[in-house]
């Protein structure tokens, strides 16, 4: 399956494609809700696209949106994020969280003028502090909103088999097979203190940590099953924490 995430055509169901008019009916309860990727533009080693999180995030959100119905709209995707511990590689470009809070804050604050309920679907763990703080704010004010993350049990943390499984099942032609290497396969728990003080380039020269040569196109599509499942399992039970991530 190719997500089309590279080939935008207008598709019914997402933001971008209606008009303001357009919106009321769409869905039976009024305005329908909102799910809206968020990604980064950062390296994700010499075989994958500086947009890897962003595409995730869109294929999930999409085939999310799709399970949910008409009453859920996919929003165009929000590509820039906090991404600090990959300055160092070309290509990363990051906003950092403080700008990343705000940029959700004053997102959530309008699109909330209109729609009743908005999910952030999450493809970046560095992004979850600045996530965290500001869907809190929002749901302080009164705003229906929370955020969900693109999970998988057991993944490797950047750029390693599990990233590079999805990207072979959601976006086969963007992988630069001839490029993959193994990176660091450390636990991450061990690797946290180099990574704090120095990114990820002082504890991969490439980028990567954990081993996308073992990547598959069939665990991609397990793995981004299981992603989905849990995205819409979340997002149908609707019970945010305090942080505004939905359990």
């Amino acid at each position: 399956m190719n997500s089309a995430y590279h080939r935008r055509v207008p598709t019914p169901g997402e933001l971008g494609s209606m008009t303001s008019s357009g919106l009321l009916g769409t869905s039976a309860v009024g305005h329908p809700a909102l799910l809206v990727p968020l990604g980064s533009t950062e390296q994700h080693g010499p075989h994958l696209p500086l947009d890897t999180d962003t595409r995730i995030a869109t294929a999930v959100a999409r085939a999310t949106a799709a399970r949910l119905g008409a009453d859920w709209l996919l929003a165009p995707a929000l590509g820039y994020g906090a991404s600090g511990e990959h300055e160092g590689f070309a290509g990363t470009v990051s906003i950092g969280t403080a700008a990343l809070r705000l940029l959700l804050l004053e997102y959530g604050r309008s699109a909330c003028n209109w729609t009743p309920r908005l999910v952030f679907v999450n493809g970046h763990g560095g992004n979850v502090e600045a996530l965290a703080e500001a869907v809190a704010l929002l749901r302080a004010e009164g705003r229906d909103v929370g955020w969900t993350s693109c999970m998988v049990a057991g993944a490797d943390a950047h750029a390693g088999h599990t990233e590079t499984s999805v990207l072979l099942h959601i976006s086969p032609d963007v992988v630069r097979s001839e490029a993959v290497v193994a990176g660091n396969s450390a636990p991450l728990v061990d690797l946290m203190p180099a990574l704090r003080a120095g990114g990820v380039a002082a504890v991969s020269a490439v980028g990567i940590l954990g081993d996308p040569t073992t990547a598959t196109a069939a665990n991609g599509q397990r793995y981004f099953a299981d992603m989905v499942d849990g995205c819409v399992r979340r997002v149908l039970a609707w019970t945010p924490n305090g942080r505004g991530m939905l359990a």
